[in-house]
């Protein structure tokens, strides 16, 4: 068993047409996009590079910055380009169309970028959000409507098809694989038909409302949606599409990390359902989250994330590494709200948290507050 990085070992020296384009193959690319490519003209505007070419370049700029990225989850991006790169099957792809935009009135980010294969198709690669607590708090703020990251992928996409009469993948990890469903979802009939496949990779879902007077029948068997056992972002909201459920070397909440998917072979192990955890989980998020307006949907990811964030840590994993540290700079954030609010916010993180906080040496009052 391994990851997308030990899949390039064991088959990167299969080209696509020896072993055609599979779903793990999605999940290298929809992962590609958090490349930090800003400093290398070579992939802006309408310029293309090969992988092969793309890795000396992102060295040369990158060499000493490349272990210093503060999550797992991005330091191992640069690794993914290298065994990309230096592998018959990825290194000819040609990356281009590269843009990352800070939308400041939002306080969001678009980034994307295209990959052309070999086959002559071309993935659109939309980035999500990463493992901080402000990237998590970016996935919940999808509930409150249509937001400018989406809009802007929709641009994206008609530029790309303006400039190229290849045929399209969209696909994306967490925030990114909702841009890519909005994008299939939105697009006009004549680039829909150019859609061969989206992929949605552990992405939240859309408002109930959203869906509502949308043609969705020629799009369902186009579209993948993959989640870990354990998913929280993958289960938010409202999805179309029953999702496959992949094993995960990590527990609970840090199973969104997509280098933790278990691969074997050419394929990633699957599971027949969520585990008890998460679907406990997804249970009081629906709860909660589905009877709320724009409103109170915004105001409870405000103050949920302020108890995640008072510990002053900017991970989920640094949060759980804290310990009782942690729990307690988030008890006594709690203890400030008014009984109603409490409560609510109390139950989410049982839920969000749940496989940390059974590891903890609990008191017994907090035992009881916090675990079933």
């Amino acid at each position: 068993m391994g990851n997308i990085l030990d899949y390039i070992d064991w088959r990167g020296d299969l080209t696509f047409e020896q072993a055609p384009f599979n779903r793990v193959d999605n999940l290298i690319l929809a992962c590609l996009s958090y490349l930090d490519l800003d400093e290398i003209r070579e992939v802006q505007g309408k310029k293309q590079t090969e992988l092969k070419d793309l890795w000396r370049l992102f060295e040369e700029k990158n060499a000493d910055k490349l272990e210093k990225a503060e999550t797992s989850f991005i330091r191992n991006i640069p690794a993914l380009l290298e065994k990309m790169a230096g592998s018959g099957r990825f290194g000819t792809c040609l990356a281009g169309n590269y843009v990352n935009e800070i939308l400041a009135t939002e306080s969001q980010q678009f980034a994307a970028l295209t990959i052309r294969l070999p086959d002559g198709t071309t993935y659109l690669s939309f980035r999500g959000t990463d493992d901080t607590i402000v990237g998590w708090k970016e996935d919940f703020k999808l509930g409150s409507g249509i937001v400018s990251s989406q809009k802007k992928a929709l641009e994206y996409m008609y530029a790309i098809g303006r400039n190229s009469s290849s045929m399209l993948r969209l696909g994306g990890h967490s925030k990114g694989g909702n841009l890519a469903m909005y994008c299939a979802m939105c697009c006009d009939r004549e680039t829909r038909s150019r859609i061969l496949a989206v992929y949605d990779n552990d992405g939240p879902g859309f408002t109930e409302d959203f869906f509502q007077g949308k043609d969705t029948e020629e799009l369902m068997p186009k579209i993948l949606r993959i989640i870990p056992e354990a998913s929280v972002i993958g289960m938010l909201l409202a999805h179309i599409k029953e999702p496959v459920i992949v094993s995960s070397t990590q527990r609970g909440i840090l199973q969104h990390d997509a280098f933790t998917w278990e691969i074997l072979g050419p394929d990633f192990i699957t599971k027949n359902e969520l585990t008890r955890r998460a679907a406990a989980s997804d249970r009081t998020l629906h709860k909660w989250i589905d009877n709320m307006d724009r409103e109170q949907r915004e105001l409870l990811t405000e103050e949920l994330f302020s108890v995640l964030e008072a510990p002053g840590v900017r991970t989920i994993s640094g949060l759980q590494e804290g310990g009782l540290k942690s729990l307690g700079a988030m008890i006594r954030k709690l203890d400030k709200m008014e009984p109603e609010s409490k409560a609510m916010i109390q139950e989410l993180i049982t839920g969000l948290l749940g496989s940390w906080l059974e590891l903890l040496p609990l008191p017994e009052l907090d035992k009881k507050r916090f675990l079933p």
